[in-house]
């Protein structure tokens, strides 16, 4: 998926405003007659079009990443800007990092169609809205090919929670960013959360 170009034919384009960079982008598909497996990532300025990519939510869009026309590239800064498509879903509360009193962020998972507790995601930093329960002391990893592991407290998997997610996830189900705490939801079970599909 090319979306920028930072070189052309021994040129450093670097300097180039974007849309002078993206102009020589299209020119070089139109070129060399790129294909598949080469693809060009759409590019718009109509608001109208990119409220119409953020419908394609369902099938699994992320958002839409925004820049400056006038802008040139600068290594190490951040000039692109994100707009995520999020949606509230429920989980299970597996696990918790920090203490049970005041819980730092929440092991989520969704039961598999065999009963097994299967983990897809991690809260980012909480506040004190998360219960408490009791248990076991354990390390999980934090996921998202991450090696950092996390010092956890295993609780029994019956509080639901509803938290923000966004709408593209692994193929193991897993989110794919850390999930927003929205609110606990003592009115469901963990039989009410939606299940994941054994993995086999």
């Amino acid at each position: 998926m090319a979306f920028d170009l930072l070189r052309l034919s021994g040129t450093d384009t670097t300097g180039w405003p974007y849309q002078r960079r993206r102009a020589a982008l299209e020119s070089v598909f139109t070129a060399h007659r790129l294909s598949a497996p080469w693809v060009l990532c759409p590019s718009t300025t109509d608001p109208a079009t990119v409220r119409e990519w953020l419908t394609w939510a369902s099938v699994g869009m992320e958002g839409v990443v925004f820049k400056r026309l006038d802008d040139v590239y600068r290594p190490s800064v951040r000039g692109w800007h994100k707009y995520k498509v999020r949606e509230t879903s429920e989980a299970v509360v597996g696990a918790v990092t920090g203490s049970l009193t005041a819980p730092r962020s929440l092991l989520l998972g969704r039961f598999d169609d065999e009963g097994r507790l299967q983990y897809v995601g991690l809260t980012t930093a909480l506040a004190r809205q998360a219960a408490r329960a009791s248990v076991d002391g354990g390390s999980f990893s934090a996921g998202w090919g991450s090696r950092e592991h996390l010092e956890v407290t295993l609780v029994e998997p019956e509080l639901v929670v509803e938290v923000g997610v966004d709408v593209t996830r692994a193929a193991s189900g897993r989110w794919r960013h850390p999930a927003r705490w929205h609110r606990a939801r003592p009115d469901l079970s963990p039989t009410d959360v939606p299940h994941l599909p054994t993995a086999h």
